[in-house]
């Protein structure tokens, strides 16, 4: 349950992160997250997220056949998503950060 709540705020930059590595549709990344340890995430949480951040010029969706079935959607990031994604990492390193200090800190006082 926290690690959910923890996880909504990340799972934007994380999507964006496996998006930015190669280009994928929507059941392969969350294949990817699962394997990359979010074993509860499904498709839909993650079908929402592909929608806004298509909404938001982060990622560009096109229509591709597939030979195992019907097409697939496949997401590529965008210049503005890339841009978008090294603002997430440097604000997630800084969130990093404070959160060790405050830990350090605790762990100092005791």
């Amino acid at each position: 349950m926290r690690e959910t709540q923890l996880l909504k705020g990340v799972l934007e930059g994380c999507v964006l992160e496996i998006i930015a590595q190669k280009e994928i549709y929507g059941y392969e990344l969350v294949q990817k997250l699962r394997q990359s340890g979010f074993e509860n995430m499904v498709g839909g949480t993650v079908y929402p997220l592909l929608q806004k951040l298509e909404k938001k010029g982060y990622i560009i969706g096109r229509i591709k056949p597939s030979s195992d079935g019907p097409d697939r959607k496949y997401f590529t990031i965008t210049r503005d998503g890339e841009s978008y994604l090294t603002e997430f990492w440097q604000e997630w390193s800084s969130l990093l950060e404070k959160v060790e200090q405050l830990q350090k800190g605790a762990h100092d006082e005791k």
